[in-house]
């Protein structure tokens, strides 16, 4: 973390280590699993330190947003004023790693063709699931990015019984883990929510990147790695796919 450039937000090296149930575990197992690893961390690699959350964060099971709020994360806060759940005093090596467990999170970055910061956060602010008419599990965030604007999306899975299995092309995907259905908002209605925020003020867009996988691709992948023992599959599978 010395030196770290860059304008995205993080606290460590490796920033967050996110573990998600896709088939045949609950997510209470997999915040099992995300403590267990996060406790072998700190005796593993000497000076680590790590903050958990969800499932993994107990009894509170704070989410990923109020521990990084609570750590100041968007701010940038001084490593010497953190606590760790876990390990030694965060230092500047390797920053502050967040472990935990949750619903399955995606990645989905809309680029708007403008340099405009304030437009940019002002769509942010109106796809964020947090505000009225926002979209649901939506967290979104405004950066410049090669000369242009970035809006920045995590795509929470959230818990939803009435959902049916549904396509990409939907307003919510839906999916199943154990019987319990989840849903999240499609990629492509972000991109559209977005264009059309953009458009209204002249704005156009120039692309949508989903950063890894959906819920249902990382699963295909998992069972693809393990069938044909490639470890290190998502590596050939992983990237951002436009």
């Amino acid at each position: 973390m010395e030196v770290q450039e860059g304008i995205h937000p993080c606290l460590g090296a490796v920033d967050l280590i996110p573990i998600y149930p896709l088939a045949g575990v609950g997510v209470e197992e997999c915040g099992a699993v995300a403590r267990s690893l996060a406790e072998s961390l700190v005796l593993q690699v000497p000076g680590s330190s790590v903050f958990l959350f969800g499932e993994a964060d107990l009894p509170q099971k704070r989410t990923l947003v109020q521990r990084r709020k609570q750590l100041g994360w968007f701010t940038r806060r001084d490593f010497s004023a953190l606590e760790p759940d876990l390990g030694a005093a965060p230092a500047r090596r390797c920053g502050l790693t967040g472990i935990g467990a949750s619903p399955y999170v995606m990645n989905c970055n809309v680029t708007i063709d403008s340099q405009d910061l304030a437009l940019g956060k002002e769509i942010a602010s109106a796809i964020r699931g947090s505000n009225a008419n926002g979209l649901k599990g939506v967290q979104a965030m405004a950066f410049p990015h090669e000369g242009k604007i970035e809006i920045a999306c995590n795509v929470e899975s959230f818990e939803d019984q009435e959902a049916t299995e549904t396509s990409e092309d939907s307003q919510y995907v839906a999916y199943s883990v154990l019987g319990n259905h989840f849903s999240y908002v499609s990629p492509h209605y972000i991109e559209a929510q977005v264009k059309k925020l953009a458009g209204d003020q002249g704005i156009g867009t120039v692309g949508r990147a989903l950063i890894g996988f959906t819920p249902q691709e990382c699963k295909n992948c998992a069972e693809y790695a393990i069938k044909e023992s490639i470890g290190e599959f998502w590596k050939i599978r992983g990237g951002v796919f436009m």
